[in-house]
């Protein structure tokens, strides 16, 4: 298949490239700001397929101009591709809701959740309202050598040690945008691994000691146990390393 790909420098991107490729996928890297309307209609011509990872993450950058003019751009400038993939986040949902989110839940994040989080809200209605798409909400992405693990210390270091963290490996992002390259489906997906990680698990994850400066007023470990050194010294592994996937085998 012939993609047409942007954000192939940044952390998912470079990680996803290959991933495609290896896929045996034809893919066209954007190496342009989306503002350049020509290279933009370039891009998209003659492809099967449009991959749009790139967004403007960091506060010194204009999230507006890419995160949401530059995706409708995008997506006008390809309405005659079958496919669009649009990367978005699980940060765009609203908190206090009290349970998982849903798909079905809107995306209106709180100010609390800053720009990034706003803008992609903003991007994906941008899609939505101007073409057929596919929007893939990833959680918190790892793996590959991606310093993300490392840097998610500064929020995690002072949460409660049962406060969790929802992650999604690399892997796992090319495996969805696989899936939705073979199957053609279409609407919003959640797209994030079976176990949350806690605070603590994070520490442990990072080669840290848990921190000790935050009180908690129950024990949420009772009855929860490592299984480090029977994987390393015996090799165990779970066949279902959650009881999600054991209910997605039908072996509940």
């Amino acid at each position: 298949m012939k993609i047409a790909m942007t954000g192939s420098t940044g952390r998912v991107g470079s990680r996803l490239l290959p991933r495609l490729q290896e896929q045996g996928h034809d893919v066209r890297a954007f190496k342009h700001r989306l503002a350049d309307t020509k290279a933009v209609e370039e891009l998209v011509n003659d492809v099967d397929a449009v991959v749009h990872v790139a967004a403007a993450l960091r506060t010194s950058t204009d999230h507006e101009a890419v995160n949401v003019h530059g995706t409708r751009a995008l997506a006008e400038a390809s309405a005659k591709v079958p496919l669009f993939i649009h990367i978005s986040t699980t940060l765009v949902y609203p908190g206090g809701l009290g349970r998982p989110a849903t798909e079905d839940d809107p995306a209106s994040p709180g100010q609390e959740f800053g720009e990034y989080a706003r803008t992609k809200a903003l991007g994906e209605r941008a899609v939505l309202d101007t073409r057929e798409a596919t929007v893939l909400r990833l959680a918190f992405v790892y793996g590959d050598g991606d310093p993300h693990l490392e840097e998610a210390m500064r929020w995690a270091s002072h949460w409660p040690g049962h406060q969790r963290l929802h992650l999604v490996h690399h892997a796992d992002v090319a495996q969805a945008i696989g899936q939705v390259l073979d199957t053609g489906a279409s609407g919003i997906f959640n797209v994030a691994d079976d176990s949350p990680a806690t605070a603590v698990e994070l520490h442990l994850l990072n080669g840290l000691t848990p921190s000790e400066t935050v009180q908690q007023e129950f024990d949420p470990w009772h009855g929860i146990a490592s299984t480090n050194r029977a994987q390393r010294e015996l090799g165990f592994r779970p066949r279902y390393p959650s009881a999600w996937a054991a209910a997605t085998a039908g072996v509940l």
